[in-house]
């Protein structure tokens, strides 16, 4: 099977959501091949379906005044924040049937952790939440939205990012557990390209596709 991979670069959350719904119509139909976009984003959070505003820490004034945008969206899950130094990962694909979601996040966490392995990281799965940990703290939240048999979101990976971010938020609305990063955990700078490969390795081996083409769009 072959996909399409999108590597972006640093781009505005807002920008790259719309991209996400443009792609998720023609990828829906039919129209484009699966598409993988690997990203960051400047400072942001977003809100799931079933955020709890208690989750966030401080106003939407006092965020923008921190230069940090405040996005309601789609995805499942709670509050989840993205900035420079996180790797996020929105799969664009068709699914056959709907109770292909749970497998599909099971197979995105595993894919996460094989690709951690390289870096000497051990990352674990976490039966009552989603995302990969290493005890209890996230290296990597997931968050999905599957509307039409085609899902949009993803995940995101602390790599080299600024992990106080729970002061402005409780990630993912948890309150007992910590925050982590590749490169924390390996001891060393881990950069977003050294991250972005292995992930992608690891996805292609996860979900058995080809990248049918791999662009770094400006």
């Amino acid at each position: 099977m072959n996909a399409r991979v999108l590597d972006l670069g640093l781009r505005p959350y807002r920008e790259i959501w719309q991209m996400q719904h443009e792609l998720h119509e023609r990828v829906g139909k039919g129209q484009d091949p699966e598409t993988w976009i690997f990203v960051e984003h400047p400072p942001v959070v977003t809100l799931g379906r079933n955020a709890k505003s208690g989750n966030v820490l401080l106003s939407k004034e006092a965020l923008a005044q921190r230069g940090v945008d405040l996005v309601e969206i789609e995805r499942g899950g709670d509050v989840t924040y993205h900035g420079p130094g996180q790797l996020v990962v929105y799969p664009i694909r068709r699914l056959a049937r709907f109770r292909e979601v749970v497998p599909l996040v099971r197979a995105l966490e595993s894919a996460v952790i094989q690709a951690c392995a390289k870096f000497g990281v051990r990352g674990e799965q976490h039966a009552d939440h989603a995302g990969v940990w290493v005890g209890n703290d996230q290296l990597c939240a997931i968050g999905l939205s599957v509307r039409k048999m085609t899902s949009m979101h993803g995940i995101a990976l602390n790599v080299s990012n600024d992990l106080s971010y729970d002061s402005l938020i409780n990630p993912c609305g948890l309150t007992d557990r910590g925050l982590t990063s590749l490169s924390k955990e390996a001891g060393r700078a881990v950069s977003i390209a050294e991250a972005r490969d292995a992930l992608l390795d690891a996805f292609e081996k996860a979900f058995g596709f080809t990248r049918a083409s791999s662009e770094a769009v400006a």
